[in-house]
């Protein structure tokens, strides 16, 4: 058996936040993978999806040449040159990541399971330590929908393994995994038809917003069946290795036939095969391991970092968990909660939230300010011609500290960062107001937003 500092299972985006550190200390670690090293962001999340969704709308902007006075002829998908940038991005991201981890620290390609709170067997070895961190992620949840077990899906994983462009895309799930994949998938030509239980889709985020995405993603051709519910999936007749789904609206049953399916309807935790009632570390009725606000398990040299733990399911909020970890392993007082929710959804426009939306606000026991502006009447949208969108911010009133803002369009996911400063920081909006900002640029008019702040009736 082999002694470790710090044993880690896993290596998502914590690994690599935290690893630096540890062997700057001197600290002996094993590292332990069963997949991919670097997790979903870099394998099957951020950093190919984001390749893939630069690619589609380069063909959306080539389609609208001649909005801009400029004749282009014809656009045409080399869909195996797109999969071939994704590669690029990704395989040398993960190769390298785990190059660097054999390097650095004991590696070992297997699964883990718990033998005791200290003991992790991976394959015929025992690692023993006297500090482990869980990082093993999530994955797409597969739904008890019937017949799902006789056809081809793919999940966020498996529809960037495709060679060839789907004819017909079907999305369960109108959220934000499914709605990125429908809206390049649309821009590369295939058809899309996106299936949503609820009446609207994205719904985190306030109805108005929504309504927009609604917009802006069906005036692509994007088609929509919302409020309804999947219950039979069967091959298909018409495509070959496709399916045929029944869903239900009301009473009336509707089937289509698709030539893929995505199924995105939710996220579960990698934490069935740990066997982590042999460490006594206990998990919630979903399979999430809870943390305490330092990202201790129930066991208190068990850590849980990242998305297993339930507290944020982005790689942001991943690095900031590892963040938290070295800090209170160097005595210091850092916490999860000190983190201020943010979070971007990268269909174009991108959509980006940060703090309450008007939703939370309204429900919320405060006295709440709100001003908003479409992006409509932002000069550096109209010179770009991409107005589609909203800007709204929300104030406590007294205070005058910002508490949210929703910023939906063109650069948002960038100028989103500026408003997170803000709220992290507690400035009042007038400190906003009092920054000069570059122009023409969309941030430049975050400032003048405020002044037509107004109580939420």
């Amino acid at each position: 058996m082999k002694n470790y500092d710090v044993i880690l299972i896993g290596t998502g985006q914590a690994t690599g936040t935290v690893i630096g550190e540890l062997l700057g200390r001197n600290m002996k670690i094993a590292t332990i993978e069963s997949d991919r090293v670097g997790g979903s962001c870099v394998n099957w999340g951020c950093t190919p999806t984001k390749t893939m969704v630069a690619s589609a709308r380069a063909a959306h902007m080539a389609r609208r040449g001649s909005d801009f006075g400029v004749d282009v002829s014809r656009v045409a998908i080399r869909f195996d040159k797109v999969m071939q940038r994704v590669n690029s991005m990704r395989a040398p991201a993960s190769d390298g990541f785990r190059a660097w981890l054999e390097d650095a620290t004991d590696f070992y390609s297997g699964s883990a399971r718990f033998v005791d709170d200290r003991t992790v067997a991976v394959g015929d070895a025992r690692l023993r330590g006297e500090t482990i961190i869980i990082h093993t992620g999530t994955r797409a949840r597969t739904p008890a929908i019937p017949g799902i077990e006789d056809v081809v899906w793919l999940d966020n994983r498996g529809i960037l393994d495709l060679d060839s462009l789907p004819e017909h895309l079907l999305v369960l799930g109108g959220s934000y995994i499914g709605l990125e994949f429908a809206q390049v998938y649309r821009r590369f030509g295939s058809q899309v038809t996106v299936f949503e239980h609820n009446q609207r889709i994205v719904t985190r985020e306030d109805p108005d917003i929504s309504a927009i995405a609604f917009e802006v993603l069906s005036a692509e051709g994007i088609e929509f069946q919302l409020g309804v519910d999947a219950v039979q999936l069967a091959q298909s007749r018409r495509y070959p290795d496709g399916v045929a789904l029944t869903y239900r609206r009301g009473g009336q049953d509707t089937t289509i036939e698709g030539s893929h399916i995505l199924v995105a309807v939710g996220r579960v935790p990698n934490t069935s095969e740990l066997n982590l009632e042999a460490a006594g570390v206990e998990v919630d009725k979903r399979g999430f391991i809870p943390v305490d606000d330092f990202g201790r398990t129930s066991v208190p040299h068990i850590y849980a970092l990242g998305d297993v733990n339930g507290r944020g399911a982005f790689t942001h909020t991943s690095v900031h968990d590892g963040q938290v970890f070295l800090d209170h392993l160097w005595g210091g007082s850092r916490r999860i909660s000190d983190r201020t929710p943010i979070h971007s959804m990268f269909i174009d426009p991108p959509l980006a939230r940060v703090g309450m939306s008007e939703t939370e606000a309204r429900s919320s026991d405060k006295r709440v300010l709100m001003a908003g502006m479409p992006m409509s009447k932002i000069n550096r949208a109209r010179e770009k011609d991409e107005t589609a969108g909203l800007v709204k911010v929300l104030v406590e009133d007294g205070s005058n500290r910002l508490l949210g803002a929703t910023v939906f369009g063109v650069g948002g996911d960038e100028i989103v960062g500026m408003l997170a400063l803000a709220i992290q920081a507690g400035l009042p909006y007038t400190a906003i107001q009092d920054t000069v900002l570059p122009h023409p640029t969309v941030s430049e008019l975050i400032p003048w937003i405020f002044a037509d702040l107004k109580p939420l009736e």
